[in-house]
């Protein structure tokens, strides 16, 4: 037996071990602006282009997350993101608004779309927060217009420190690498933020919004009435 799983399994946690080294001030700063946007009564967008939509799920609307929360739906499911102009066209039928934040998801960090939808917010004043393999960003050349890349148009870069397209093992007889890491990583570092920012508004005398599971007795009552409060901004239609 090759015992691939085995490998797979341990290299997921020296990932996990290793990814927040260096950026607890990165984290601090992205708890920050979620604290603020939830405090002021605006909503956390996330966007995740492919399976970058993974980690975006990851934050919004589940169990023990932010009531203030919703995913940033892109209609073609990213099939034209390396296109120029998308995330320009896109930015127009997006409701987010001064009091919000944008979470963008992206391992390359080289495609327009994520990168069109970052510099529209910044230019609106909309806090940017992307998760993206930094190295292997910065080594790599943009698709976009603009020339720039995601990390480059951000306010607080975290680093998912994932290889170079994400696979991360090789295994003998096959040609390519197999096991993403992304998935992983990504997802550790925005739950660090989230539980971050629930110490920094119950500092504040915040109450946070959270969800309880619907799965519990009283869960989807409880819900609901978080829900009721910000309902014409979580609509999905």
């Amino acid at each position: 037996m090759l015992k691939t799983a085995e490998r797979f399994k341990a290299e997921i946690i020296r990932r996990l071990d290793e990814v927040t080294d260096g950026q607890d001030e990165a984290i601090h700063q992205a708890a920050v602006i979620f604290a603020d946007v939830i405090e002021r009564g605006g909503i956390i967008r996330a966007f995740g282009s492919g399976h970058s939509h993974a980690n975006a799920l990851e934050i919004c609307g589940r169990a023990g997350g932010y009531i203030q929360t919703k995913i940033v739906r892109e209609p073609a499911l990213g099939i034209y993101e390396m296109l120029d102009g998308v995330g320009d066209q896109f930015w127009l039928k997006l409701d987010v608004r001064p009091e919000d934040c944008l979470v963008l998801i992206s391992n390359s960090g080289r495609n327009p779309l994520p990168v069109e939808l970052a510099m529209h917010a910044q230019e609106t004043g909309i806090p940017v927060i992307a998760v993206t393999a930094r190295e292997v960003s910065a080594a790599g050349t943009s698709r976009s217009k603009s020339g720039k890349r995601l990390f480059e148009c951000a306010d607080v870069v975290l680093d998912n420190k994932s290889s170079f397209g994400d696979a991360a093992l090789e295994v003998e007889g096959i040609p390519t690498k197999v096991g993403g890491t992304s998935l992983y990583t990504g997802c550790l570092l925005l739950d660090c933020v989230v539980m971050e920012s629930l110490d920094i508004l119950l500092e504040r005398g915040v109450v946070p919004p959270l969800y309880m599971s619907a799965n519990v007795d009283g869960g989807p009552e409880f819900n609901q009435r978080l829900l009721d409060q910000f309902k014409d901004r979580l609509a999905e239609y």
